[in-house]
């Protein structure tokens, strides 16, 4: 398996880029994510790397994070997700934008991404659900909520509550909370939802 491919950009052709590594060009399709941020032609690149191998091909696909290659992978496990569609998720969307839609179980933001009609939404969000999660979105910042906010959601997920639940609690907090004034507040607003 190749995981990483280190060398310099030469070509340029959305969705694919060829990289040279060591004297061997490697052909790489890439999501409009990870396009839009390469080098310029002739620098230095780094891609995280998967290859799918089929009977008619070796197909070799690269990302700028290790966190757009494990979501990858992820929508490869889902029925009826080919690599292709993964590769058009992945474009559509930022990895966060994904996590948090799945965390919301949200069918309209999935099926704006060309290719994903409202049937491959919904399998997608079920397959998805609680692999995609708060892990991720915490990591990734998709929620872009200061430190203390993650940590109050992930505190309030391990009390129990869901993540959609914890989300909406969290994105009520001040600006200024500390982590226990944050578990606090967030908690009233979960009583006053019941």
């Amino acid at each position: 398996m190749i995981g990483r491919i280190t060398g310099t950009l030469l070509e340029r052709n959305p969705p694919q880029v060829l990289v040279d590594a060591q004297g061997v060009g490697y052909e790489i399709d890439v999501p409009m994510s990870t396009f839009y941020n390469l080098p310029g032609l002739g620098e230095k690149v780094v891609l995280f790397t998967h290859l799918v191998v089929r009977e008619d091909a070796h197909l070799l696909f690269g990302f700028a994070t290790d966190a757009e290659r494990k979501v990858f992978r992820q929508l490869l496990k889902v029925s009826g997700i080919g690599a292709r569609t993964a590769l058009s998720v992945l474009s559509g969307m930022s990895v966060g934008d994904l996590a948090q839609a799945v965390t919301l179980q949200d069918v309209g933001r999935l099926t704006k991404v060309p290719g994903i009609g409202k049937k491959t939404a919904e399998r997608l969000l079920l397959e998805l659900k609680g692999k995609l999660g708060v892990e991720l979105a915490t990591t990734v910042d998709v929620n872009r909520l200061p430190s203390a906010a993650s940590d109050v959601l992930n505190a309030l997920v391990a009390l129990g509550y869901n993540e959609k639940e914890a989300l909406a609690a969290t994105r009520q907090l001040p600006a200024d909370a500390t982590v226990a004034d944050g578990i606090r507040h967030a908690l009233r607003v979960l009583s006053k939802q019941n």
